[in-house]
Protein backbone atom coordinates (compact mmCIF):
# COMPACT_ATOMS: atom_id res chain seq x y z
CA UNK A 1 0.00 0.00 0.00
CA UNK A 2 1.49 3.31 -0.68
CA UNK A 3 2.47 5.69 1.36
CA UNK A 4 2.15 8.90 -0.49
CA UNK A 5 -1.17 11.23 0.29
CA UNK A 6 -3.03 11.03 -1.82
CA UNK A 7 -3.34 13.71 -5.08
CA UNK A 8 -5.76 16.64 -4.51
CA UNK A 9 -8.80 17.54 -6.47
CA UNK A 10 -7.88 20.55 -8.45
CA UNK A 11 -11.22 21.64 -8.15
CA UNK A 12 -11.62 21.18 -4.15
CA UNK A 13 -10.14 23.64 -1.35
CA UNK A 14 -7.32 22.54 0.66
CA UNK A 15 -8.91 24.15 3.78
CA UNK A 16 -12.27 25.86 4.34
CA UNK A 17 -11.66 29.41 3.41
CA UNK A 18 -10.63 31.51 6.62
CA UNK A 19 -13.17 34.76 7.54
CA UNK A 20 -12.42 37.72 6.00
CA UNK A 21 -11.26 40.65 7.95
CA UNK A 22 -13.82 43.38 8.26
CA UNK A 23 -12.30 46.85 5.61
CA UNK A 24 -10.71 49.23 7.74
CA UNK A 25 -12.69 51.78 6.03
CA UNK A 26 -16.00 49.58 7.02
CA UNK A 27 -14.97 49.46 10.46
CA UNK A 28 -13.97 52.99 10.81
CA UNK A 29 -17.60 54.25 9.80
CA UNK A 30 -19.19 51.55 12.62
CA UNK A 31 -16.85 53.39 15.48
CA UNK A 32 -18.18 56.94 13.76
CA UNK A 33 -21.85 55.98 13.81
CA UNK A 34 -21.52 54.48 17.08
CA UNK A 35 -20.06 57.76 18.74
CA UNK A 36 -22.51 59.91 17.23
CA UNK A 37 -25.38 57.61 18.72
CA UNK A 38 -24.13 57.89 22.38
CA UNK A 39 -23.35 61.37 22.03
CA UNK A 40 -27.15 61.90 20.79
CA UNK A 41 -28.26 59.78 23.68
CA UNK A 42 -26.05 61.86 26.34
CA UNK A 43 -27.63 65.15 24.71
CA UNK A 44 -30.97 64.10 24.70
CA UNK A 45 -30.63 63.42 28.43
CA UNK A 46 -28.87 66.19 29.67
CA UNK A 47 -28.28 68.64 27.05
CA UNK A 48 -24.59 69.26 25.22
CA UNK A 49 -23.16 71.48 27.93
CA UNK A 50 -22.33 68.54 30.34
CA UNK A 51 -21.34 66.37 27.24
CA UNK A 52 -17.48 64.80 27.82
CA UNK A 53 -15.09 63.16 25.17
CA UNK A 54 -14.30 61.21 27.72
CA UNK A 55 -17.45 59.91 28.66
CA UNK A 56 -18.55 58.72 25.32
CA UNK A 57 -15.16 56.88 24.68
CA UNK A 58 -15.92 54.85 27.83
CA UNK A 59 -19.34 54.07 26.83
CA UNK A 60 -17.96 53.43 23.21
CA UNK A 61 -15.13 50.87 24.67
CA UNK A 62 -12.26 53.11 22.97
CA UNK A 63 -9.51 54.74 24.41
CA UNK A 64 -9.47 58.86 24.10
CA UNK A 65 -7.03 58.67 21.84
CA UNK A 66 -9.11 56.46 19.42
CA UNK A 67 -11.78 59.15 19.99
CA UNK A 68 -9.86 61.98 19.03
CA UNK A 69 -8.61 60.20 15.90
CA UNK A 70 -12.50 60.22 14.64
CA UNK A 71 -13.49 63.64 16.07
CA UNK A 72 -10.58 66.30 17.62
CA UNK A 73 -12.94 67.43 20.20
CA UNK A 74 -16.77 68.04 21.26
CA UNK A 75 -17.64 70.58 18.82
CA UNK A 76 -17.03 68.41 16.23
CA UNK A 77 -19.28 66.12 17.14
CA UNK A 78 -21.85 68.48 17.52
CA UNK A 79 -21.08 69.74 13.92
CA UNK A 80 -21.92 66.56 12.61
CA UNK A 81 -24.45 66.10 14.42
CA UNK A 82 -25.83 69.08 13.14
CA UNK A 83 -24.68 68.32 9.88
CA UNK A 84 -27.06 65.54 10.08
CA UNK A 85 -30.22 67.12 11.24
CA UNK A 86 -29.58 69.31 8.44
CA UNK A 87 -29.43 67.06 5.59
CA UNK A 88 -32.69 65.31 6.86
CA UNK A 89 -34.76 68.50 6.77
CA UNK A 90 -33.23 69.01 3.47
CA UNK A 91 -34.83 65.95 2.03
CA UNK A 92 -38.14 66.55 3.55
CA UNK A 93 -38.21 70.19 2.78
CA UNK A 94 -37.55 68.59 -0.90
CA UNK A 95 -39.79 66.29 -0.74
CA UNK A 96 -42.53 68.45 0.54
CA UNK A 97 -42.11 71.15 -1.69
CA UNK A 98 -41.87 68.93 -4.77
CA UNK A 99 -45.20 68.65 -6.37
CA UNK A 100 -46.38 71.94 -5.77
CA UNK A 101 -48.28 73.81 -8.53
CA UNK A 102 -50.82 75.64 -7.27
CA UNK A 103 -51.58 78.27 -4.12
CA UNK A 104 -53.47 75.95 -2.48
CA UNK A 105 -50.55 73.34 -2.42
CA UNK A 106 -48.14 75.79 -1.41
CA UNK A 107 -49.94 77.02 1.09
CA UNK A 108 -50.54 73.58 2.44
CA UNK A 109 -47.19 72.44 1.69
CA UNK A 110 -45.69 75.03 3.99
CA UNK A 111 -48.23 75.24 6.63
CA UNK A 112 -47.03 71.34 7.01
CA UNK A 113 -43.50 71.80 7.27
CA UNK A 114 -43.68 74.77 9.80
CA UNK A 115 -45.82 72.27 11.97
CA UNK A 116 -43.70 69.08 11.48
CA UNK A 117 -40.68 71.07 11.87
CA UNK A 118 -42.52 72.45 15.23
CA UNK A 119 -43.59 68.72 16.49
CA UNK A 120 -39.75 67.70 16.07
CA UNK A 121 -38.01 69.96 18.38
CA UNK A 122 -40.84 69.52 21.07
CA UNK A 123 -40.24 65.83 20.36
CA UNK A 124 -36.39 65.57 19.34
CA UNK A 125 -33.92 66.66 22.56
CA UNK A 126 -31.36 66.19 20.34
CA UNK A 127 -33.02 68.98 17.71
CA UNK A 128 -33.25 71.51 19.98
CA UNK A 129 -30.39 71.29 21.81
CA UNK A 130 -28.21 71.79 18.10
CA UNK A 131 -31.21 75.20 17.51
CA UNK A 132 -30.39 77.12 20.47
CA UNK A 133 -26.98 76.26 20.28
CA UNK A 134 -26.65 77.12 16.55
CA UNK A 135 -26.67 80.39 18.41
CA UNK A 136 -23.32 80.45 20.47
CA UNK A 137 -21.63 78.30 17.97
CA UNK A 138 -19.63 80.85 14.57
CA UNK A 139 -19.52 77.52 12.93
CA UNK A 140 -23.02 76.57 13.62
CA UNK A 141 -24.50 79.67 12.86
CA UNK A 142 -22.81 80.06 9.25
CA UNK A 143 -24.09 76.63 9.17
CA UNK A 144 -27.44 77.25 9.73
CA UNK A 145 -27.47 80.62 7.14
CA UNK A 146 -26.18 77.78 4.30
CA UNK A 147 -29.22 75.49 5.10
CA UNK A 148 -32.09 78.23 5.34
CA UNK A 149 -30.40 79.66 1.93
CA UNK A 150 -30.62 76.20 0.46
CA UNK A 151 -34.25 75.91 1.75
CA UNK A 152 -34.86 78.94 0.64
CA UNK A 153 -34.47 78.47 -2.90
CA UNK A 154 -36.48 75.52 -2.50
CA UNK A 155 -39.36 77.52 -1.03
CA UNK A 156 -38.51 79.92 -4.35
CA UNK A 157 -38.66 77.68 -6.68
CA UNK A 158 -41.98 76.39 -5.45
CA UNK A 159 -43.33 79.90 -5.29
CA UNK A 160 -42.42 80.64 -8.80
CA UNK A 161 -44.08 77.10 -10.05
CA UNK A 162 -47.38 79.10 -8.61
CA UNK A 163 -46.08 82.58 -9.23
CA UNK A 164 -44.26 82.84 -12.79
CA UNK A 165 -44.21 86.43 -12.72
CA UNK A 166 -42.28 87.16 -9.52
CA UNK A 167 -39.45 88.93 -9.68
CA UNK A 168 -36.14 86.34 -9.54
CA UNK A 169 -34.13 88.47 -7.07
CA UNK A 170 -37.36 89.35 -4.99
CA UNK A 171 -38.23 86.21 -4.76
CA UNK A 172 -34.39 84.67 -3.28
CA UNK A 173 -34.42 87.26 -1.02
CA UNK A 174 -37.57 87.12 0.07
CA UNK A 175 -37.78 83.16 0.60
CA UNK A 176 -34.49 83.39 2.47
CA UNK A 177 -35.44 85.75 5.04
CA UNK A 178 -38.98 83.84 5.39
CA UNK A 179 -36.95 80.71 5.83
CA UNK A 180 -34.52 82.11 8.08
CA UNK A 181 -37.13 83.65 10.07
CA UNK A 182 -38.61 80.58 10.49
CA UNK A 183 -35.66 79.33 12.36
CA UNK A 184 -35.70 82.56 14.74
CA UNK A 185 -39.45 81.97 15.49
CA UNK A 186 -38.81 78.31 16.56
CA UNK A 187 -36.47 79.52 18.73
CA UNK A 188 -38.75 81.66 20.33
CA UNK A 189 -41.42 79.01 20.64
CA UNK A 190 -39.38 76.76 22.26
CA UNK A 191 -38.93 79.51 25.09
CA UNK A 192 -42.28 80.50 25.63
CA UNK A 193 -45.20 78.37 27.23
CA UNK A 194 -46.85 75.86 25.24
CA UNK A 195 -49.46 77.85 24.53
CA UNK A 196 -48.06 81.29 23.53
CA UNK A 197 -45.48 78.86 21.42
CA UNK A 198 -48.64 77.54 19.22
CA UNK A 199 -49.83 81.06 18.98
CA UNK A 200 -45.94 81.86 17.99
CA UNK A 201 -45.80 79.28 15.19
CA UNK A 202 -49.04 80.48 13.50
CA UNK A 203 -48.59 83.73 13.71
CA UNK A 204 -45.41 82.96 11.86
CA UNK A 205 -47.28 81.01 9.00
CA UNK A 206 -49.68 83.57 8.68
CA UNK A 207 -47.18 86.36 7.90
CA UNK A 208 -45.25 84.33 5.51
CA UNK A 209 -48.05 83.17 3.45
CA UNK A 210 -49.08 86.84 3.00
CA UNK A 211 -45.55 87.70 2.63
CA UNK A 212 -44.99 85.21 -0.83
CA UNK A 213 -48.17 86.50 -2.21
CA UNK A 214 -48.63 89.08 -5.26
CA UNK A 215 -48.34 92.08 -4.98
CA UNK A 216 -45.44 91.96 -3.01
CA UNK A 217 -42.99 90.19 -5.71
Amino acid sequence: MSTRPPKKSATAPETAPAARRQPLQQRSQERVELILQIASERIAESGSGPLKMSEIAEQAGMSIGSLYRYFPDKRAILRTLAEQCAAECHDCITQKLAPVRTRAELETAFNELVDEYHGLLLEKPLMRDIVFGMRADRELAAMELAASRASGALLAEAIRRVHPRADAKKLDTLAFLVWQLGEETMRLAMDSPRGEARQLVDAYKRMSLKAIEPPWL
